[in-house]
C-alpha cells in the first residue's frame, strides 16, 4: 500500500481529494499557491508544506489538481517545483483538467528526469471524490499505475486505463463537452416550460422518468429553477474547457458547430457576471437570451 500521497492545489476537487485520502489512513501533504486555501485540510491532519518540491520529496505519489497545463506546467517544473523534489521512485498523477498536447508534453518533460507521469482527469467532482465515487480516466505507463492504484482505488469506484500519454484528457474534453451540452439542453427545456406556462417541475418529473433523464436532471435540475446553483464545478471553470475543446477541434482539422455556438453562450454568461455559480448557473443566460428584448 502507497504510504504518503501529496496533493498539489487546494480547490473544490482537491481538497475533497486530500481529506479523503487522509481519512482512510494516508500519509497527506498538500501545497496551494495561496496558503490559506489549505488551512482546512491542514487543520485535519494534513501536512502543509511550503512549495511543489517539499511535497515531492515527502510523497510517493504526488496528485496535481490545478487550473489547466500552464499551471501544471509551472508546479512540476518551476524554481521549487516537484521535479526537483523527485527521484525515479515517484510517481506524479495529474487530475486537472488540461489540453491532450500539454499532458503529452510535461509527460515527456517528467520523463526526461526519469519520473513517472500519469495522466488522470476524473468525473464527479467534490463529492463524488469525498464519498471513494470518482470515475478516473488513466493513461501512461500501466506499471506505473498499478503500483498507486490503492490511491485511485480509494478515490474512484470505476477507473479506464485508456494508453498512452494524452489519451485521457483527450477523452475528458470530449466528456466535459457532454456536460456543457446537457446543461445547455435541460436549461433550454426549463425555459420552454416555463414560456409555455408548464411548471418546470412537471417537466423533470416526466423527463426523469424516462431513459432520457440524466444524473444531472435528477440530481441538480431541481435546484435550478430555484436558482440555487451550488458550485461543484464553475461555470467559469467549464468554459474554460470549453475553449480547450475548440482548440482541440481546431488542432485536430474538424470543426464542432454545436460546441462553438455552447461556447459562445458560456463565455456571455461569464462576461455577465455568473462565472462563480455552478455550470448549471447557464440557465440564468438561456433565460436572458431567450427574450429578445434583453441582452447578456
Amino acid at each position: 500500500m502507497t504510504k504518503s500521497v501529496g496533493v498539489i492545489g487546494m480547490g473544490m476537487l482537491g481538497t475533497a481529494v486530500a481529506r479523503r485520502l487522509l481519512y482512510n489512513g494516508y500519509g497527506v501533504f498538500v501545497y496551494n499557491r495561496t496558503a490559506q486555501k489549505a488551512s482546512g485540510v491542514a487543520s485535519e491532519g494534513c501536512t502543509l508544506l511550503s512549495s511543489p518540491r517539499e511535497v515531492a520529496k515527502s510523497s510517493d505519489v504526488i496528485i496535481t489538481v490545478v487550473r489547466d497545463g500552464a499551471a501544471v506546467h509551472d508546479v512540476s517544473f518551476g524554481t521549487d517545483g516537484i521535479i526537483r523534489g523527485c527521484d525515479k521512485t515517484k510517481i506524479v498523477a495529474d487530475m486537472s483538467t488540461i489540453s491532450p498536447m500539454d499532458s503529452i508534453r510535461i509527460h515527456r518533460q517528467y520523463g526526461q528526469g526519469d519520473v513517472a507521469y500519469l495522466g488522470t482527469p476524473v468525473m464527479g467532482g467534490p463529492d463524488a471524490a469525498a464519498e471513494g465515487n470518482l470515475v478516473m480516466i488513466a493513461d501512461g505507463d500501466y506499471t506505473s499505475f498499478q503500483r498507486v492504484q490503492d490511491v485511485f482505488d480509494t478515490l474512484c469506484h470505476t477507473i479506464h486505463h485508456v494508453g498512452k500519454s494524452g489519451t485521457a484528457h483527450a477523452v475528458k474534453l470530449c466528456m466535459n463537452m457532454q456536460i456543457a451540452s446537457l446543461a445547455v439542453s435541460l436549461s433550454e427545456g426549463i425555459t420552454l416550460a416555463r414560456a409555455l406556462d408548464i411548471p418546470p417541475e412537471t417537466f423533470l418529473k416526466i423527463l426523469n422518468s424516462t431513459y432520457f433523464g440524466t444524473g444531472m436532471s435528477k440530481r441538480k435540475a431541481l435546484k435550478m429553477i430555484k436558482s440555487q446553483y451550488p458550485a461543484t464545478f464553475t461555470l467559469e471553470n467549464l468554459t474554460k474547457d470549453l475553449g480547450m475543446i475548440r482548440d482541440a477541434a481546431k488542432s485536430s482539422g474538424i470543426h464542432l458547430g454545436m460546441s462553438g455556438m455552447i461556447l459562445d453562450l458560456y463565455e456571455r454568461a461569464v462576461s455577465d457576471g455568473l462565472g462563480d455559480l455552478d455550470y448549471t448557473g447557464i440557465l440564468e443566460a438561456v433565460g436572458k437570451n431567450a427574450k429578445p428584448d434583453v441582452q447578456l
